[in-house]
């Protein structure tokens, strides 16, 4: 379900107007998140890790409103949750898009997207069957400790997506550190919802 907002008493109405005209409007920071419980709680279970930071960051997304706007037109929808559509490596070096609904129960989550992962391991192409605008864009770099991220971009296409990338763990001491980076659309949301989600995110995975 979705709800049309209301510019006209929204808050950030300028803020919308100026940076939609943008021909590159999103913008990403990237930072080390602690990952040292979830890490070893997802080993010690025998659970994916991989499934396990996706859904705490769908779960801290979902938590914030600007996540869940999406533009049409001169339009914003306000979706009531937002699911997972994530790249799933293959065993030939290849990828594919995939779709994974939010559940806020982990197991449902974790049980829907493992049989959604065998199903994208196991086909060739590139596009999910299901999509859609209430979608987080994700993906995983697991071989790379990077410090920014670039995407490849169709200025054509008006995606308004976040897009999050996660990447290779680190030990720092007796940490595991792992880099995330986070590029939003600045005429949906600014700097201080990233933090938000960052901070919503990282309590997550210490719990």
């Amino acid at each position: 379900m979705k709800q049309l907002l209301d510019l006209d008493t929204w808050a950030r109405k300028e803020h919308f107007n100026f940076f939609r005209q943008f021909e590159e409007p999103f913008f990403g920071v990237t930072t080390d998140i602690d990952c040292t419980t979830a890490f070893n709680k997802a080993k010690a279970s025998g659970d994916s890790f991989f499934l396990s930071y996706l859904h705490k960051s769908l779960a801290a997304a979902n938590e914030i409103t600007p996540f869940r706007y999406r533009i049409a037109g001169d339009e914003v929808w306000v979706y009531d949750q937002v699911h997972a559509s994530p790249t799933i490596n293959r065993p030939d070096g290849t990828f594919g898009f995939a779709y994974m609904n939010f559940y806020e129960d982990a197991a449902a989550f974790e049980a829907s997207s493992k049989a959604e992962i065998e199903r994208v391991r196991q086909s060739t192409g590139l596009i999910p069957a299901v999509s859609g605008e209430n979608v987080i864009h994700y993906s995983s770099l697991p071989w790379i400790n990077f410090t920014a991220v670039s995407h490849a971009r169709s200025f054509s296409f008006k995606d308004s997506c976040p897009k999050i990338t996660f990447g290779k763990v680190k030990e720092v001491g007796a940490r595991k550190m792992m880099p995330v980076s986070v590029h939003v659309h600045h005429a949906l949301m600014d700097g201080f919802h990233v933090a938000q989600f960052l901070d919503g995110f990282q309590q997550r995975m210490e719990e």
